[in-house]
């Protein structure tokens, strides 16, 4: 019913003005639409993301957005270093780290947390 679709990813904050400062300003997302009170709109490759204004913001303590980058891992979460992002480091079983980015076989992955605590992936594939 829904395969072929494309879902789109939700983000809540706070704040839109200390978000749109994190997802456009730190990140790089292209603002598709920030007309309304109480979302925004953002656009990344052929996804979008909306941000809306949320009482819960940051209450979801797991991954609540992914970025698949492919071979740009590396230079991309060395750029969001250089940009002031921290990365989380976790403890999970056969995972390793090496600095910022853990792998399981193939797979690799970096977390760090939008300001409201909202947990963003970057990965690999």
């Amino acid at each position: 019913m829904l395969a072929g679709k494309d879902p789109v990813a939700t983000i809540a904050v706070k704040d839109l003005g200390v978000a749109r400062k994190f997802y456009e300003g730190t990140l790089g997302l292209k603002v598709e639409d920030a007309s309304g009170a109480e979302a925004q709109v953002y656009r990344s490759g052929s996804s979008r993301l909306i941000v809306y204004r949320s009482q819960f913001a940051g209450t979801n303590k797991a991954t609540a957005l992914n970025f698949i980058v492919g071979d740009d891992l590396d230079r991309i979460v060395k750029g969001l270093r250089d940009r002031g992002v921290a990365f989380e480091h976790y403890d999970m079983p056969e995972v390793k780290r090496d600095g910022d980015v853990h792998s399981a076989g193939p797979m690799k992955m970096a977390w760090f947390k939008d300001p409201d605590g909202n947990i963003i992936a970057v990965m690999n594939q």
